[in-house]
């Protein structure tokens, strides 16, 4: 998963933090922002700023917000500095009084832009995994003044008229999209409107990510547990049990976070066990966000319709490649009856082999879906999943995937460490380019360019997202004469096994698979940041692009040539056999059309929840309608996924992007010779 650079934003309006639709919790002792109609305010000038090899440790780094901030108030200031430096290009472009061109006008709009995606995505960051309450609430509240001064931009109207007298007939390609996507992010955005107009739209926006906020806080900070007996343990893997104390009569206190809801519904024999836990993860939340929820649906239904539109859905996709609500209608009944067919005869070949073990029954729970495919594959392909989590554990996959994918982009990592991190539990990492053509001109001692610099914030911890997420962090610019260079920077926050003294880590398949999913993000990020402008830098597309390079790297993980040079057994050091690859992709490839539909559910319910009235919409009701309609699983009534289903904050109604993607993904991974996967001319290509 891709997060926007406002927690909370949605896809539309990726390119221009102009439209990024953000929202913003009351109380933050920041400077005000301008209304729709006023002039940025005059503050003090901040230097624009660059990235240097090592960024410097002090309390005043500019690049880094939680490098040496130890307090809510640190923070501000820091946050502070760069709204004002915002501000102060847009007074520049402003005070310009020449003719609008690109160096005048569109450099220093790029350059506040830069200062906004800075500051909203290391505050976002911060709002998800700072170790400390009061930084994450203090990050949280910041978001306030960030989202003000983002739609003060979006909304002023001599900026965008500014930008609109540029001639950029003779400008480079790229310049070029740059301009033309600005300007129609600004029209979505509702520069056009009156003024009346526009100050209701900035309200809505600053209500949208404010609820947004709250809703991913409930999510990340309400952490259900569920007590298993003795007698109920059976079938869980024994290092499982190994990270788990009993109490004195052999009961184990389980979470709701990831490492332990998995394993539960994947290997728990004891269906009450797997109810229970179904049940507590997905009543997360639940149910203060439910209330969140409507509230922000509404409040969605009301700025599309401010701007012009039937529904948020129609507005959410009118700036994508599918082009329009109606393409996602289009592409849903398509798929739909494509993967019909396939997906019920793996069922029916699922439910009868249950019937043998459970007879009479009359269909398969929703809480013990994933555990009956496990018990399937395992007589049907000779492959228990348990048997390959030994030779992934976390430390040896963590390598495998940082060598994969140095050969695959032709760059090195490097640990970085002396990089402030937000936790002594994170790591970074420099990237340095290795091209044929880096290398061979004898540029930085043979040794390639610094291209940029990754973070690994990879098990869980109280407080952090509960999520597996990629994070832009620093916009990467500056690969013209006449500009400073600034590296990009992002992040993985993750939650996989491992982290503690004495724990291997023992990874499934599917962690493994999403191991490389999120890495594909990063390094889209880090090879995306070497642009001029820092509008179009990093993951800067249209959000319906962003999980085709994700889901192309899954792809890498099926070699078994490849997961032999790091999937070793923990305890021997054996490499992975290539039969048990086999039997493992085999086994992994049934089950798919039950994955498309599952995807399907979650990507109409994402969807018709924004493209309907809201006034009187039963989010339980159509929740179960969407459910029947796709999914042939026993429905649970005490389901209440949508409570903690953080897409829908995110993504909003564009969750078709995972499925529409993944047909990319597949065409691009077609390009590369099987049996030579990392050689080849279509590494480079591909980069």
């Amino acid at each position: 998963m891709f997060v926007p650079r406002f927690p909370g934003a949605s896809w539309f309006g990726l390119l221009g933090m102009a439209v990024v639709v953000p929202g913003s919790i009351a109380g933050a002792a920041q400077p005000p922002a301008q209304t729709p109609a006023q002039a940025p305010a005059q503050l003090p000038a901040a230097q624009p700023v660059t990235s240097p090899a090592q960024p410097s440790a002090s309390a005043a780094d500019p690049l880094h917000a939680w490098a040496n901030l130890r307090t809510p108030e640190q923070l501000q200031a820091w946050v502070r500095g760069h709204l004002q430096a915002q501000q102060s290009a847009i007074a520049t472009l402003l005070a310009n009084p020449a003719a609008p061109t690109i160096e005048n006008t569109l450099v220093p709009y790029d350059r506040a832009l830069a200062e906004l995606n800075l500051a909203s995505s290391e505050t976002g960051l911060l709002y998800s995994v700072a170790p400390q309450k009061e930084m994450r609430d203090a990050a949280e509240s910041l978001v306030q003044s960030i989202t003000e001064a983002s739609v003060a931009l979006s909304l002023n109207q001599p900026v965008y008229r500014a930008l609109s007298a540029i001639d950029a007939t003779h400008a480079d390609a790229a310049t070029q999209y740059y301009l033309r996507r600005t300007l129609l992010e600004y029209r979505l955005a509702g520069v056009d409107k009156d003024d009346a107009t526009r100050a209701r739209i900035q309200k809505l926006q600053e209500k949208i990510t404010q609820l947004s906020l709250i809703f991913g806080r409930n999510v990340q900070e309400h952490v259900n547990t569920v007590t298993a007996t003795p007698d109920e343990l059976a079938g869980l893997p024994t290092d499982f049990l190994a990270r788990h104390h009993p109490a004195a009569d052999g009961s184990l206190q389980l979470t709701t976070d990831y490492t332990d809801y998995m394993p539960v519904l994947t290997f728990a024999q004891s269906a009450a066990l797997r109810e229970r836990m179904y049940l507590a993860y997905n009543t997360r939340a639940y149910p203060a966000n439910r209330a969140v929820l409507l509230d922000l649906l509404g409040t969605r239904q009301e700025l599309a319709q401010t701007l012009g539109f039937a529904t948020w859905a129609d507005l959410a996709t009118a700036d994508q490649m599918i082009g329009s609500a109606a393409g996602v209608r289009t592409f849903l009944a398509e798929l739909d009856r494509a993967s019909q067919p396939g997906a019920a005869r793996e069922y029916a070949l699922v439910l009868d082999f249950a019937r043998q073990h459970q007879p009479g029954l009359d269909a398969i729970p929703a809480d013990s879906v994933t555990y009956w495919y496990e018990q399937y594959r395992t007589l049907a392909f000779h492959f228990d999943s348990q048997s390959v989590r030994p030779y992934f554990p976390y430390d040896r996959v963590q390598q495998g995937v940082l060598d994969t994918a140095a050969r695959l982009f032709h760059v090195e990592f490097r640990p970085a460490p002396n990089a402030p991190v937000w936790d002594a539990s994170v790591s970074a990492w420099d990237v340095y380019d290795r091209s044929p053509q880096s290398v061979s001109n004898g540029a930085h001692g043979g040794h390639g360019q610094l291209i940029g610099r990754f973070y690994l914030d990879m098990h869980p911890r109280a407080g952090k997202d509960k999520w597996f997420s990629a994070y832009p962090l620093v916009p990467g610019t500056g690969n013209t004469a006449n500009d400073s260079r600034q590296i990009p920077e992002a992040a993985l926050i993750c939650n996989f096994p491992g982290g503690a003294p004495g724990d291997p880590g023992l990874m499934q398949y599917s962690d493994v698979v999403t191991f490389f999913h999120e890495f594909g993000h990063l390094m889209h990020a880090i090879l995306g940041g070497g642009q001029r402008w820092a509008g179009v830098s990093g993951i800067a597309t249209e959000g319906d692009f962003i999980e085709a390079p994700s889901q192309m790297l899954e792809e890498f993980f099926r070699s078994p040539a490849l997961l032999q040079t790091f999937a070793h057994h923990y305890q021997t050091g054996a490499a992975i056999p290539t039969e048990l690859v086999e039997r493992m992709n085999r086994a992994s490839a049934f089950g798919r059309g039950n994955w498309v539909r599952t995807q399907l559910f979650y990507t109409r319910f994402a969807f018709d929840l924004h493209d309907r009235p809201t006034a009187g919409l039963d989010v339980d009701a159509l929740m179960r309608s969407d459910y029947a309609a796709l999914l042939p699983y026993t429905w649970d009534a005490g389901n209440r996924m949508y409570a903690s289903f953080t897409h829908l904050t995110g993504y909003s109604s564009n969750y078709y992007t995972y499925l529409y993607d993944k047909v990319i993904a597949l065409d691009f991974f077609a390009q590369f010779d099987p049996q030579h996967l990392l050689d080849g001319p279509a590494a480079l290509r591909y980069r």
